[in-house]
This record gives structure tokens, sequence and C-alpha cells, in this order.
């Protein structure tokens, strides 16, 4: 009965089946959240085209103050003619035509210059201005710079010059044309939700920005790496203002779209570590508990025996007194030593190990000993490696009990007949016990295995030798017990490690291995 492949059958359907519900939710979350993502670019699709119809307004609203712009131009150029004719004294323009000309003008600021800068008339100037020198000089060096002048030339010698500004009607266009600019660009940055976005021209200089640290963006580096990234998470969206001038919408996924794509991985993280911590706390109860069982099967049949052992030591000397074979009684005798030896193993199990130097090859010939004789005649023995004295700390009979359980299963992997090798070498803080069979060996995908509780390849048996092996050896005597190498067809070596000092390795008190 393999109570372990059955348990490792159980574990493996609850792996596939956990396995499946993982992939389930990973699938029908990425699911949803390619469905927001969908949405999300579907809305941000719907707000360019929102914003490309304003940009078209903007522009269209730009187009026409130029318009307005060159229209005025064209308005003080005529009246500069109409001042230009008025100043000749040629007879033959209609004084009214030019007096209409120059009385039209009821919007466009003009400052009149001799050829030397001295104004010497102004039109459509406030008198608070005409009539503070400062200001009039201050306001025809502003016409200066914007290079708002016209020429009049009366003779080959006298000409004038005429400076004028934007009309009030112009100047008024130019804050709504602005404030209609500025709100273009607040409604990229303000309808853009909660996804980050950045507003820029073709060579990424940074108009406008949404959702995004403002200390951050005061760094190029920040701005260069934040756009290469909007780049290659969303295609940019195009801006058409002009002909000539395009300007780009970069955007990134929202941050609850990205909390949405890692969510799940977070939650399975937490319910796995609650598994993983709720499973560590429910076997280590019922390790306890089965510790508890077999503690207590282990001392009672250890009681149990004690009583006719008794009475068969009893019953020897009365065989001895009958002259009964002295061969036979020292057989007899033979066998119930060896029933002391089980029944002291089973009373120190859940009890402190007494740890003592002893002579390892002194041990492993006795255990060799007494196998001789009760396994078949076609197993061959050796014992080989460190001559003399090989002191190592150990617990005899316990140890003993591993050697027993390590040989029995190489004579049963070699089928009664072969060769079971035993290597001991003496190293300055270890001693190092090698035991080969030539048998049928080990596959890699169970070297692990076999010392598990449960696991046997016997049709008879409960898979507890190895696994109380191991227990002994690393819990008892704070050793190493593990498949040393083994290959299919051609045998195994178990390699046991003991301290030969009894204070190295872990906590050598240590001693609920069951």
């Amino acid at each position: 009965m393999n109570i372990y492949s059955k348990k490792q059958r159980w574990k493996l359907i609850l792996a596939a089946f956990a396995a499946i519900i993982v992939f389930v939710s990973l699938w029908y979350t990425n699911v949803l959240v390619g469905k927001i993502a969908k949405e999300e670019q579907n809305k941000a699709k719907s707000w360019a085209v929102a914003i490309q119809r304003k940009a078209e307004l903007v522009n269209y609203t730009q187009e026409l103050f130029e318009k307005i712009r060159d229209e005025e131009t064209k308005k003080v150029k005529i009246w500069a003619m109409g001042t230009k004719e008025a100043a000749s004294l040629d007879l033959d323009i209609d004084p009214t035509l030019v007096v209409e000309i120059i009385s039209s003008n009821k919007t466009i600021p003009i400052i009149q210059t001799t050829s030397d800068g001295r104004i010497t008339s102004s039109t459509n100037i406030s008198e608070e201005i005409t009539n503070d020198s400062l200001k009039m000089s201050r306001l025809l060096r502003e016409m200066k710079e914007k290079g708002n002048r016209i020429k009049i030339n009366y003779t080959e010698d006298a000409f004038n010059y005429i400076f004028y500004g934007e009309s009030t009607v112009f100047a008024e266009l130019r804050e709504v044309l602005h404030d209609q600019i500025e709100s273009f660009n607040k409604d990229i940055t303000s309808n853009s939700a909660s996804a980050p976005v950045i507003y820029a021209t073709e060579n990424d200089s940074v108009l406008d920005y949404g959702n995004l640290d403002s200390v951050s963006m005061q760094y190029s580096s920040f701005v260069t790496s934040k756009i290469a990234e909007m780049k290659e998470a969303n295609l940019p969206l195009e801006i058409h203002l002009t002909e000539n001038e395009t300007n780009y919408i970069y955007y990134a996924d929202s941050p609850l779209l990205i909390k949405l794509k890692f969510y799940p991985f977070i939650q399975l993280s937490v319910i796995g570590l609650f598994l993983i911590f709720a499973y560590y706390l429910f076997s280590t109860a019922r390790k306890s508990e089965q510790n508890q069982v077999w503690v207590g099967m282990a001392k009672e049949t250890a009681h149990q025996l004690g009583t006719p052992l008794s009475s068969l030591l009893a019953w020897v000397e009365v065989l001895r007194a009958k002259g009964v074979d002295e061969d036979t009684i020292k057989e007899l005798g033979q066998d119930i030593g060896r029933l002391e030896t089980v029944t002291e193993r089973f009373s120190k199990i859940g009890s402190k190990p007494n740890l003592e130097q002893h002579d390892v090859n002194k041990v492993i010939s006795k255990t060799i000993s007494y196998l001789k004789t009760r396994l078949s005649k076609n197993v061959k023995f050796s014992q080989i490696g460190a001559s003399g004295e090989v002191l190592a700390s150990m617990n005899i009979p316990l140890l003993e009990w591993v050697l027993e359980n390590i040989i029995k299963n190489g004579v049963d992997a070699i089928g009664g007949d072969g060769n079971i090798d035993i290597n001991i070498t003496d190293q300055s803080q270890f001693v190092y016990i090698d035991i080969t069979d030539n048998g049928k060996g080990i596959p890699k995908g169970q070297r692990k295995t076999v010392f598990e509780p449960g696991f046997t390849t016997k049709q008879r048996g409960w898979g507890l030798g190895l696994s109380l092996t191991k227990r002994i050896i690393e819990n008892y005597h704070s050793g190493k017990v593990f498949v040393k190498s083994s290959e299919v067809g051609q045998g195994t070596t178990f390699r046991i490690v003991l301290n030969k000092n009894m204070h190295n390795g872990r906590n050598i008190h240590s001693y609920s291995f069951l």
C-alpha cells in the first residue's frame, strides 16, 4: 500500500484545480482590463475629435484675426493718403471725399510726427495720454517697436511719419482669441479624466499637461522620458492648428486601469500567502498530533513487550537448567537480546536522546554480524574505509536501527542476491557512512520522496523505515542522510553524515522526530 503515492495524486489534482482557478481568474480579469482600456481609448479618440474641432475653430478665429489686422492696416494707409491729399492744395480732389476718409477712422489710434520725430498730431488717443508727454512718448515708442509706420511724402524733401496701433475692436478680439486658446489648452488637460496627458509641439516642447507632478515636469529629462513612455503606451493624437503647425497629445493609461492590471496578481499573492500560512499552521498542528499518537503507541508497545521479554528470559534459564544444547540457548538469547533492543528503541521515542562517543566501525560490524544470519546467504557484505577507531556522537540502538533500515532496503533492491558495501570516511569534523547496493536503483524524481512517510515500492509495507531513518539522523543526531547517487538498474548509495563532536551541528537535544 503506497500511502504517499495516493497523497501525491491528491496533491496534484488539487494543484491542477487551483491552477485552473488562477488561470480563469487572470484570463477574465485580463478581458475586463482589455475592455476598460478599449473604452478609455475610444473616449480619448472622441475627446481628441472634439479638441480638433475646437482647434479648427481657434484656427479660423486666428485667420479672421489676421484678416482684421490687414484690413486695419489698409484703413490706416487710406487715412494716411487722405491726410496727404488734404495737406496738398490740389483743387482737383473732392474735399468731401478727403474729409470723409479722414473722419472715418474712429477706432485706430494714430500719431503723426515730423521726419525728425516731433509729434504734430494724434487721433483716437485719450486726453489722459495726449496731455502727458511721457505717456505719449511711451505710446509712440511702442508703435515704433511694432513697426506700424507709414511714410507720407509731401515734397521731395518734406515728409512725415504716421504711426498707428491696434484698434479697440482689434484689442478686444485679441483678448478673446487669447482666452479661447487658453481655454483650448485647459480643455486638453482638464478633460482628460484621470489619465496623465501632455500637450506638446512637434519638437516636444510642452504647452500644457494634466495629472502629472508639477515639480517633476520642471525637469526636461523627466518630460523626455515621460513622453517616450507615453508614445510606447499609446499612439499620440494629432492636433492641426494650421496647415503648417501640428501639435500632439500624449497620454498614458489611467492609474485605475494600471491598478486593475496588477490587482489580480496582488489578490492571488495575498490569497497564496494566506493559504501557505494556513497550511503551515494546520500541518504543524497535524504533525504535532501525529507525533503524540506515535509516541504514545511506541511507548505502549515497549511497555507491552516488557512482560513477555521477562518471561522469555526466565524460560531461557529453565532450558539451560534442563541441559538444552548451548548453541540453541545462545541463538535464543540473541533473539531475546534483539527484542530487548527493539523495546529500547521504542521506549526512546519522544524522550531526550543520550549521545555519546562510540566507534562507528564496531557499531557497523555488530549490525552486519547480526543481519548476516537472518538474511539470504547470497547477499555479500563488505566494510571498507577508515581503519582503527572512528569516533562519532551517537545513540547506538537508534543508529543500529538506521543502519538496519537502509541495509534492508538495499537487500530488497537487489532481490536477495547481490552486494552491500559500507564505506566509512573519517573527516576532521564529520564521519561519512556510505551504504551502496547494486540493485535496481531509484529514479531521479523519487530520490527525495523515498524519505516521505508512506512512500514504498513494495506490495506489503507502510513506507516508514526511511522516514524514521531521516528523522533519527537529522533530529536526534543533528546529522544528514540522503541519496548520494543512484542509477536505474545499477544501484544506489545512501550517505549518513554524523558529527564527531557531540556539540557540532544543530541542537542535538531536538528529539521530536515522529
